[in-house]
């Protein structure tokens, strides 16, 4: 079984910060990339921000400048620094895990639960 806990969310005035986190535990053998994906009410699921190595990392244009992803593999977590925070970054924010939980398993992708994100003045 593999989990994905993420904390971190809440409610923030526009311009400011908050750093969402999420840890990957249980069957892990190898995590080959995690991210931050978010949902607003009536969109489709988009993403935010991909890592796959400490060269290969991805943001939506959208955040650009703004986010900053980073990860610590021995903790197997991921972390989302948010600044500058806008009323249209209000959202589910969840994070992606991309992994094989053995040596023989073909690597999958696996979801946390979603954590609240409002932008709000």
């Amino acid at each position: 079984q593999v989990q994905l806990v993420e904390s971190g969310g809440g409610l923030v005035q526009p311009g400011g910060s908050l750093r969402l986190s999420c840890a990957a535990s249980g069957s892990i053998f190898a995590i080959y990339g995690m991210g931050w994906y978010r949902q607003a009410p009536g969109n489709r699921r988009e993403l935010v921000a991909t890592i796959f190595s400490e060269s290969s990392t991805n943001y939506a244009d959208s955040v650009k400048g703004r986010f900053t992803l980073s990860r610590d593999n021995a903790k197997n977590t991921v972390y989302l620094q948010m600044n500058s925070l806008k009323l249209e970054d209000t959202a589910v924010y969840y994070c992606s895990a991309y992994l094989a939980s053995t040596a023989r398993t073909t690597p999958s992708e696996y979801w946390g639960q979603g954590t609240q994100v409002t932008v709000s003045s």
